[in-house]
C-alpha cells in the first residue's frame, strides 16, 4: 500500500504536456510486431506495467525485444519461429494482454497456461474463448473457461462469422488475430463500432482485411512483414488533464501528440456538450492513426446526457465524466455503461462510492450513474479499489476539493501511467 497526500489547492493549473504513447496502440504493436517477419520499431511505447506483461510475454515466447527508454526493436521470424514456454505465462493485471493472447496462442501448435493477479483473476474470459471455441480452439479453465487461469492446447483453427453481443475492443480483436492461423475467413460484425487500433495496424502490418462499415473480414495469410509504428499520446491519459482543466477555474492548458482515432473521441464528444473551450490543431495521420495537439481553457460547465451512441468511443473516461458533472450545471445521465461492471473493478459502484464520499450528488442506477451539479467537493480518506482509473480520478478530484483528500494506494497508477504525477506536478500551481 502506498498512501498519497493530495493536493489542496484551487488555483488555475496552466502548462504544457506531452503525453505517453497510447496504451492499446502499445499492446497490439508488440503483439504484431512479434508476429511479423523482420525487424518493427515502436517508439513512443507505452513503458507502463500492462504494457510490460506483452512485452514479457513474447519474450517468453521466444522473440527477441530490446528496449532503448520508450522505443522498442523487435526481431522476430513470425509465429513459426515460437517456442512452447515451459512455464505458465503471467499476465498481472492486464486485461488487454490476456484477452489478446487468447486469440493469437489459440492457433498456434503449443500448450501454455496463462494465470493473472487477483483482480484479473474475476475478469470474465468466457466473451473471449466461448467464440474462439467456436472457431475449434482448444480451452479450459476455472468456472468453465470463465475465469483465468486458462489452458490453451493451439491447433488448427477454421473461420466464422460472429456477431458480437457485446461492445468489446477486445474480443473482436482476439477474433482478428485468430483469424490469421484459422482456415478460410473470419468475420467480426459490430453492433457498435469500437476502437479500431487493431484494424488500422494489421493494414500498417499487410494483413488481408477488408472492412464495410461494421463488418470486418480477414484471412489466413503468409507471415506479417514488419514495419515503424509510431504510437500517439493516449488520449485516455490525456482526458485527466483535460479534466483538471475544464474544472479549476481560471486554467489554461496545452497537451500535445494526442491521439485522435475518431473511435476513441467520444470524450472530446461529451466536453463540447458540456460547453467546454477547446482547439485542436497541428493535425497528422501516420499509419492510419490520427493526432494533433489540444488546447484547452477553463469555462463553466453544463449537464449532459450520456448513453450507447458515444459509450464505446469513451468507456475509460466515464469516471472523469461523472467528475465534471459534479461541477456542471444541472443534472447529467449516464446510461448504457453496463461494461463498467467488469472492468478491473466495478467502476459503476466504485465512482459512486468515491463521488459520494468527496460530497458529490450522485446516484447509482443498473448500467450507470446520475449526477446532480454543481456540487463542491471536500476532503476525505478515498479507496482507489486498486484501480488505476479510479485512483487518477481521486487525484483530479483533490484539485477542487476543500480540504484533504487522502488516497489509500497509488500503486495502481503504474499499470498505465507512471509519469502521471509527475506531469500532474509539472501544471499545478501551489496557492
Amino acid at each position: 500500500m502506498n498512501k498519497r497526500y493530495l493536493y489542496q489547492t484551487q488555483a488555475p493549473i496552466s502548462g504544457e504536456l506531452t503525453i505517453p504513447g497510447d496504451k492499446s496502440i502499445s499492446h497490439r504493436a508488440v503483439i504484431l510486431g512479434a508476429l511479423a517477419c523482420g525487424e518493427t520499431t515502436i517508439t513512443n511505447f507505452l513503458n507502463s506495467d500492462d504494457c510490460m506483461r506483452t512485452v514479457n510475454i513474447f519474450r517468453q515466447l521466444g522473440v527477441q525485444i530490446e528496449q532503448e527508454q520508450m522505443t522498442l526493436y523487435i526481431s522476430s521470424k513470425g509465429a513459426s519461429s515460437f517456442s512452447e514456454p515451459k512455464q505458465p505465462l503471467y499476465l498481472g493485471n492486464s486485461g488487454t494482454t490476456a484477452r489478446l493472447i487468447v486469440g493469437v496462442l489459440a492457433g498456434l501448435p503449443m500448450f501454455i497456461t496463462l494465470y493473472g493477479d487477483d483482480f484479473l483473476t474475476k475478469r470474465p474470459m468466457d466473451r473471449v474463448t466461448d467464440p474462439l471455441q467456436k472457431m475449434g480452439a482448444t480451452i479450459d479453465g476455472r468456472c468453465n473457461g470463465r475465469n483465468l487461469p486458462l489452458m490453451i492446447r493451439g491447433q488448427q483453427l477454421q473461420g466464422i462469422t460472429y456477431r458480437l453481443p457485446v461492445k468489446s475492443a477486445q474480443v473482436k480483436s482476439a477474433l482478428l488475430l485468430a483469424g490469421l492461423f484459422a482456415q478460410g475467413q473470419t468475420t467480426v460484425i459490430e453492433k457498435e463500432q469500437t476502437r479500431d487500433h487493431t484494424e488500422n495496424m494489421l493494414k500498417a502490418f499487410g494483413a488481408p482485411i477488408d472492412i464495410y462499415g461494421k463488418k470486418i473480414t480477414i484471412k489466413a495469410m503468409k507471415p506479417l512483414t514488419a514495419t515503424h509504428i509510431n504510437v500517439p499520446g493516449d488520449i485516455s491519459s490525456a482526458a485527466f488533464f483535460l479534466t483538471a482543466a475544464a474544472i479549476v477555474p481560471g486554467s489554461q492548458l496545452i497537451l500535445r501528440n494526442i491521439g485522435l482515432n475518431k473511435t476513441r473521441t467520444g470524450f472530446l464528444d461529451i466536453l463540447e456538450q458540456m460547453n467546454a473551450r477547446f482547439q485542436i490543431y497541428n493535425k497528422q495521420t501516420v499509419g492510419g492513426e490520427r493526432f494533433g495537439d489540444i488546447s484547452i481553457t477553463y469555462h463553466p460547465l453544463r449537464a449532459t446526457n450520456v448513453n450507447h451512441k458515444v459509450i464505446p468511443r469513451l468507456i475509460d473516461e466515464i469516471p472523469l465524466i461523472a467528475l465534471l458533472a459534479t461541477q456542471a450545471q444541472g443534472t447529467t445521465i449516464i446510461q448504457n455503461a453496463e461494461e463498467l461492471r467488469v472492468k478491473e473493478t466495478d467502476r459503476i459502484s466504485a465512482v459512486v462510492h468515491i463521488l459520494s464520499k468527496l460530497g458529490a450528488n450522485i446516484e447509482e442506477t443498473v448500467d450507470g450513474m446520475i449526477i446532480r451539479g454543481p456540487t463542491p467537493l471536500k476532503g476525505a480518506f478515498v479507496s482507489a479499489y486498486h484501480d488505476h482509473r479510479m485512483a487518477m480520478m481521486i487525484a483530479i478530484a483533490s484539485l477542487v476539493a476543500e480540504g484533504m483528500v487522502i488516497l489509500d494506494d497509488d500503486s495502481s497508477i503504474n499499470i498505465s501511467y507512471p509519469q502521471f504525477f509527475e506531469h500532474l506536478d509539472q501544471i499545478v500551481n501551489p496557492i
